[in-house]
């Protein structure tokens, strides 16, 4: 029997699918997921249970962190099902397959890493989890389950593109390691995208799309926007 149709907007990443892996980020007209705004509670509730209805198939967990701008990734495995929301992480690597994991973003990059064998992985990496280097701690999580950096496929998602954003001097200097005496423009993804090839990821793609210039697909913190987006990876159970 054919799935239905996913009925939450969104935007897939393409070239994971050959691994069994279904990976998107919501878009705006799915309306925002964010579970500390000032949106009604029943209608954030009703876009969470709408996604687990979209993914039923594939999985009956979820899972979303506590973001904060860290650096921590837990690695997740079975047991139970349902929605949980862990403590501190700004990244999710699930061991086995039917587990749904998420971040919230609204200009911070969504970084999705998926293995051949099912295996997944999702990141929520701003300035500050991107100077910390959270791509390395996910890559980390991922070796000690066996999946070294070359066999895995990364994928940066829909974020602020470095013409949008402007950062401070200290925040230039951290993020290059560089000397700079004045604020200026960077570009996360590229940065990520470096990070990952340097620690042996052989495979990187990145959006094109930007959470600012695109604001009428996306939610952006920069545009003002107080919305969240999603980003989603799960491996069906086969």
């Amino acid at each position: 029997m054919t799935a239905a149709p996913p009925s939450i907007p969104r935007e897939d990443v393409e070239g994971f699918a050959a691994f069994g892996v279904t990976a998107f980020t919501t878009t705006r007209e799915a309306g925002t997921f964010s579970l500390s705004s000032d949106a009604p509670v029943g209608e954030v509730t009703s876009r969470w249970t709408r996604l687990q209805d979209d993914l039923s198939d594939k999985a009956r967990r979820i899972i979303i962190g506590r973001q904060v701008h860290g650096a921590n990734v837990l690695t997740h495995r079975g047991g139970w099902e349902g929605f949980l929301r862990t403590g501190e992480a700004d990244g999710h690597v699930a061991a086995e397959r039917g587990i749904i994991l998420t971040v919230s973003i609204a200009d911070c990059v969504p970084v999705f890493l998926a293995h051949p064998s099912g295996m997944v992985g999702i990141l929520h990496s701003g300035w500050k989890g991107t100077s910390a280097r959270i791509i390395d701690a996910g890559l980390k999580a991922f070796a000690r389950i066996g999946f070294p950096p070359d066999e895995l496929r990364v994928h940066l998602g829909p974020s602020i593109c470095g013409r949008c954003y402007e950062v401070s001097a200290d925040v230039r200097a951290e993020l290059t390691g560089q000397p700079v005496n004045r604020s200026g423009n960077v570009d996360l993804r590229s940065l990520i995208a470096e990070q990952a090839s340097e620690s042996g990821v052989l495979d990187v793609t990145v959006s094109s799309d930007c959470t600012r210039c695109d604001n009428d697909r996306y939610f952006s913190h920069r545009a003002g926007d107080s919305g969240r987006q999603l980003g989603v990876i799960v491996a069906g159970i086969i």
